[in-house]
């Protein structure tokens, strides 16, 4: 499956429903009071992690989603059914930006954790509210409030306890593959990994980490060369950071120490 990092999407909450304007009608009760009933809440759009999930796919093919609309209220005192809320299952690792405002508002780390990205709207009030000893017979009602409409920008960062840096070809898909059941591709040539990939490691039946694979940089990386920028957000949120070099084995192929001091200074100007 490919993997993709960010997405775009726009993401609509339900419309609260309106309150109703009802009197009591039955027989032998012909002035009956007010009983018109509150309309139903409308449902939320709620991000929920799963960790069986590794890219955000998915949202390039499906940008829009909206949650259900409120009832309205009814006589006798109905009130309106709410609006049923909308599951949109995300990544471990997502974080989620307010586009229009340019912040972000929600991250999702842990399998299960729930993030409200837009409210529903509040339901109206029925006319049995507006009832006092000087209007016995209020005809008036609120309509439902708008659920909110937000466009969302959704980026993931590889969660991981360990990551390796480094240029290409320095042998980081070699040693997952090694230490742990992933199998990343492997082969001679630079830029065999073109995405992220995680590998458990396990110590023994109770202990484990995870390694994140991560792309190999080049020089400018920090600058967006290579898509350097791309890969380096992943290193963000590893515990720690193993750099790989490779060693020389014959006569022109870059010193170990320069290459560990060209990865520093990447990192440096990155963060």
């Amino acid at each position: 499956m490919k993997f993709v990092d960010e997405a775009i999407i726009t993401v609509r909450a339900g419309n609260g429903g309106s309150g109703s304007s009802s009197f009591r009608r039955e027989k032998f009760v012909p002035m009956g009071g007010p009983d018109g009933g509150d309309g139903g809440k409308g449902g939320d759009i709620i991000l929920v992690g799963n960790e069986g999930l590794n890219t955000l796919i998915d949202f390039r093919h499906k940008k829009n989603f909206e949650a259900g609309r409120g009832v309205s209220g009814k006589g006798r005192q109905m009130y309106g059914k709410s609006g049923d809320d909308l599951i949109i299952k995300v990544p471990v690792g997502t974080e989620v930006y307010d586009l229009e405002m340019d912040v972000k508002i929600g991250d999702i780390t842990e399998h299960g954790q729930r993030f409200v990205a837009a409210k529903g709207g509040d339901g109206g009030l029925g006319n049995m509210h507006f009832k006092s000893s000087r209007n016995r017979a209020p005809q008036q009602f609120t309509p439902g409030e708008d659920g909110q409409i937000r466009q969302l920008r959704l980026e993931l960062k590889v969660l991981a306890d360990v990551g390796l840096l480094g240029f290409p070809n320095a042998g980081k898909s070699t040693y997952v593959d090694a230490v742990s059941s992933a199998k990343p591709k492997i082969a001679d040539y630079p830029f065999t990994t073109l995405y992220p990939a995680l590998g458990v490691v396990s110590i023994d039946s109770e202990t484990s980490f995870v390694v994140a694979d991560i792309p190999g940089l080049i020089e400018g990386a920090a600058e967006g060369a290579g898509l350097g920028i791309q890969f380096l957000k992943h290193l963000q949120r590893t515990g720690l950071l193993l750099h790989m070099v490779e060693l020389p084995v014959f006569a022109g192929m870059a010193n170990p120490v320069q290459q560990v001091k060209a990865l520093e200074c990447e990192l440096e100007k990155f963060s």
